[in-house]
């Protein structure tokens, strides 16, 4: 990380927050505006205390191609603000402990596999079916993933580990959904 140039967050994962907002803490300033800088002849930055629009001061709009779109970074600061970082701290944990109960579980089922070590909030997992070759055996894991998502229980995504289909679960945002699908790996 302290290498990174910029992080990108997806706030709504595990904050809670919409969809639409992310976050990009950047190491240095000057590269952000570059990337996003646009001064049409409209949009001319003012020459100090006469200039047309207040001087060398940033504008908000060479931070990002969105110019007059809403102003999406309230509702993260409000949201910090009423919520406070500890209390984000426990929900986060919460996610990562219904991870590793999930992970427990699946390695306790003779018919199921973990795909990828569980590190933080995601299990990757298998059906591992006797008798059945490779291909037979991503397209069942593909039928478990539809069902899954059909039946109401869970929405994991799929993904491809080690060149086996497998259904992917990321315990984020509504805390109850991790403890649906671990209802289903317990049966």
């Amino acid at each position: 990380m302290e290498r990174a140039d910029s992080l990108a967050f997806d706030l709504h994962k595990w904050m809670y927050m919409p969809y639409e907002i992310g976050c990009v803490p950047v190491r240095r300033e000057q590269d952000h505006r570059n990337a996003f800088s646009l001064t049409p002849a409209y949009l001319a930055h003012g020459e100090g205390r006469r200039g047309i629009s207040g001087g060398d001061l940033p504008w908000p709009l060479d931070y990002g191609f969105q110019h007059s779109r809403g102003f999406r970074a309230l509702k993260a600061w409000i949201s910090l603000k009423e919520h406070g970082s500890r209390k984000y701290g426990r929900l986060i944990q919460q996610n990562i402990d219904q991870a590793r109960y999930l992970a427990e579980l699946i390695a306790a089922a003779p018919e199921l596999e973990l795909a990828a070590p569980v590190t933080l909030n995601v299990v990757c997992f298998h059906y591992i079916g006797p008798g059945l070759d490779d291909a037979a055996l991503d397209a069942l894991n593909k039928e478990i993933l539809v069902e899954l998502q059909e039946q109401g229980i869970a929405a994991p995504s799929g993904t491809t580990v080690r060149g086996k289909y497998v259904p992917r679960v990321a315990h984020v945002n509504h805390p109850a959904a991790g403890k649906t699908l671990t209802l289903w790996c317990a049966r």
